[in-house]
C-alpha cells in the first residue's frame, strides 16, 4: 500500500455526492466534474473486539493502537467484494465489530459475519431487498438486529439464522433506511416516506417503532409528523405533545440513524423533512401542510420504555428544501453539563441541554446564502420574500449529511457545500456542477470553530475520533487522517472506489467501506487495514 504523509497546514480543494433524493448516477457525474489543485493521496494497492457498533451516546470515539504515530504503518490485511447493489450504490452502512467478528449489511439488505483477522465470511443471510441507505446492523444480547427496506429482523449472532421478522411499511412508497437502535430489551426502527425506487410524494408519515427484542412484538410507536388535531402525534402509552397546528395533506419525517440513549432511560433522535417539498402546483410553498409540520427537522427526546414525549426542538419550521435534521444525536459532558449535539442537511450544528431541550449554542457550518428562514416566511404567507428561480445553499445534497464524531472536547463535523435551484414554488432541483467539502472542528463547550480544513472531495461518510486523530473519507474514495488538535492533515490513502459510508476502528484494525463504483468496471469493496505487530 502506498500512502502519503503530507504534514501540511495548507488548504485542500474539493468535489461531490450522494445520500439524499437523487440517484447515484447524478452524484457520480458531479463528483467527477470537480477539479483539484492539490495532490491526491497514493492509491491503496488491493491484493489479496471492539464495541458492538456505535456506542449508545453516538460519540464515535475509540482508542487502541492506531494514532498519529502509528497510522502511516497501516497495511491492507484483506478486502471483500460488496456485490449488493441499489440505485444508491453497494454499501452505505458502518461495519460493526463484536468479539473478533465484523457484521456488515450491504445495500441489498444482505448481512454477513466476517472474521476480523482473516476476512473469511463465516455466514451470510440473504434478503435481496434493495435499500437507499444508510442502513446497517446493531449487535446486542447474542443477536444481530437490522432491517430490510420494509421489515425489521433479528438474526442469531453465531449462525445468522432468522429469529423473527416484522413488516413495518404499509405502502409502496414507504421504506426503512436506518440501523436499528437497541436499549434495555427493546429494538427501535423507523419507517421513512421514501424507498430506493420512489421519491418523497407526500402522504406517507415516518413512524418510529419500539419492538420487543426477543419476539419483534410492537411495544409502542410514535408518528414523527403531525397527522391529527392541534396536539400533534401520539406515542402509544404517552401523552400528546403540545405541538403546532393541524397539518393537512402532508407527510414526511422518519429517522435515518440510530438514536442515542442516556442512563436515565431516555432516547434522542433526529427527524427528516416534511413532504411534499417545496410544494405542489395546487399548493405551492408547502401550503398543503400549514404550520411548522412538527416533528419534522427536529430533535426529539422520548422515554425509551414508554414512548412518552419529554421535549422537542424544531430547527426548521415548515421546511421547503429537504433540510432533514437527520444525523444521530451525540450525548456530551461539557464541564458537568449534559448536552446533546445534532446536525443535518440545513448546515447548522446545535447543542442543547439534555435535560430541558434549551439551546446551549448554535453554529452554522459551510455555505449559507440567506435562505435559512424561507420556511418561516412561507408558513406566515409572506410569499413576496420567496423569489424564483433562486440558488440556495445548502442544497439537496449539502449541509451535514454524514454523522459527526467527538473526542469530548471538539465535535468533528463533515460538511458538504452544494447548491440547489428553486425552479418554482412547487419545484426544487439539484443543479450544481460543483460541490466542495470541509471538515470543521467545533468546541463542545461553546460551539466556536477550533479549526477548519478544506477537503479534496465532499464527505458523505461519518468521521471517527481515534486517540489524537480524526479520520474522514471523501466521495472520491480518499481516506484521510487529521490531527485532532489543530487539523493538520497527517496521512492519506486512495481507496479503489468511492465511499459514502462510515468507517470503523477496532483495535489494530481499520475497516473502510468503498461502496461506490466510480469507474465502469470498479468492484466495490470492504477494505480492512491492519497495524503490523499490534493487537
Amino acid at each position: 500500500m502506498k500512502t502519503t504523509s503530507t504534514g501540511t497546514r495548507g488548504t485542500l480543494v474539493a468535489p461531490l455526492a450522494l445520500l439524499a433524493v437523487v440517484i447515484v448516477a447524478a452524484a457520480v457525474a458531479l463528483a467527477l466534474g470537480s477539479s483539484s489543485s492539490s495532490p491526491i493521496p497514493s492509491p491503496i494497492r488491493v491484493g489479496g473486539s471492539a464495541f458492538p457498533g456505535v456506542e449508545e451516546s453516538n460519540q464515535r470515539d475509540v482508542g487502541g493502537p492506531i494514532d498519529s504515530r502509528s497510522l502511516t504503518k497501516l497495511e491492507v490485511a484483506w478486502t471483500l467484494a460488496l456485490p449488493g447493489v441499489s440505485s444508491y450504490g453497494a454499501y452505505a452502512s458502518t461495519p460493526v465489530v463484536s468479539d473478533g467478528v465484523v457484521y456488515s449489511q450491504e445495500l441489498d439488505s444482505n448481512v454477513e459475519a466476517i472474521d476480523l483477522k482473516s476476512g473469511k465470511v463465516l455466514w451470510k443471510t440473504t434478503f435481496d431487498a434493495p435499500d437507499e441507505g444508510p442502513n446497517g446492523v446493531t449487535v446486542a444480547a447474542g443477536r444481530v438486529y437490522g432491517a430490510t427496506s420494509s421489515a425489521a429482523f433479528a438474526l442469531d449472532q453465531r449462525t445468522g439464522r432468522r429469529l423473527w421478522s416484522v413488516t413495518l411499511t404499509h405502502s409502496h412508497t414507504a421504506g426503512i433506511d436506518m440501523a436499528p437502535g437497541y436499549h434495555d430489551g427493546l429494538v427501535y426502527v423507523s419507517t421513512v416516506p421514501v424507498t430506493a425506487t420512489s421519491q418523497y410524494a407526500g402522504g406517507d408519515v415516518g413512524v418510529l417503532w419500539a419492538l420487543d427484542a426477543s419476539t419483534g412484538r410492537s411495544v409502542w410507536k410514535f408518528n414523527t409528523i403531525t397527522q391529527s388535531g392541534a396536539g400533534g402525534p401520539r406515542s402509544t402509552g404517552g401523552p400528546r405533545s403540545t405541538g403546532g397546528p393541524r397539518d393537512a395533506g402532508g407527510g414526511g419525517g422518519g429517522l435515518w440513524y440510530t438514536p442515542a440513549f442516556d442512563d436515565s432511560g431516555s432516547m434522542y433522535f433526529g427527524v427528516g423533512n416534511p413532504t411534499p417539498f417545496p410544494g405542489t402546483g395546487r399548493a405551492p410553498w408547502g401550503s398543503s401542510r400549514p404550520g411548522p409540520n412538527l416533528y419534522s427537522d427536529s430533535i426529539v427526546k422520548l422515554n425509551a420504555r414508554t414512548g412518552r414525549l419529554e421535549w422537542y426542538y424544531q430547527l426548521t419550521p415548515h421546511d421547503l428544501y429537504d433540510w432533514d435534521l437527520q444525523d444521530p444525536p451525540i450525548l456530551l459532558d461539557s464541564a458537568g453539563r449534559e448536552l446533546v449535539a445534532i446536525a443535518g442537511k440545513g448546515g447548522i450544528v446545535l447543542a442543547l441541554d439534555a435535560a430541558t431541550g434549551r439551546v446551549a449554542w448554535r453554529r452554522p457550518v459551510g455555505i449559507h446564502n440567506g435562505h435559512d428562514h424561507d420556511g418561516v416566511y412561507a408558513m406566515k404567507g409572506e410569499y413576496a420574500r420567496l423569489r424564483t428561480p433562486a440558488t440556495i445553499y445548502p442544497g439537496l445534497l449539502g449541509g451535514v449529511i454524514a454523522p459527526m464524531s467527538t473526542n469530548g472536547s471538539e465535535l468533528f463535523v463533515p460538511v458538504v457545500n452544494h447548491s440547489a435551484t428553486v425552479v418554482s414554488p412547487s419545484e426544487v432541483t439539484e443543479r450544481s456542477r460543483v460541490s466542495t467539502g470541509e471538515l470543521v472542528a467545533l468546541s463542545v463547550r461553546n460551539g466556536e470553530v477550533a479549526w477548519r480544513r478544506k477537503l479534496r472531495g465532499p464527505p458523505f461518510g461519518a468521521t471517527e475520533a481515534v486517540n489524537d486523530i480524526v479520520l474522514a473519507t471523501t466521495f472520491k474514495g480518499e481516506l484521510l487522517a487529521f490531527d485532532a488538535a489543530d487539523g493538520r492533515e497527517l496521512w492519506g490513502a486512495q481507496l479503489p472506489d468511492g465511499t459514502n459510508a462510515g468507517l470503523t476502528a477496532a483495535g489494530n484494525m481499520l475497516l473502510v467501506p468503498a461502496g461506490i463504483a466510480i469507474a465502469r468496471h470498479d468492484v466495490p469493496r470492504l477494505i480492512a487495514l491492519r497495524l503490523p505487530g499490534a493487537e
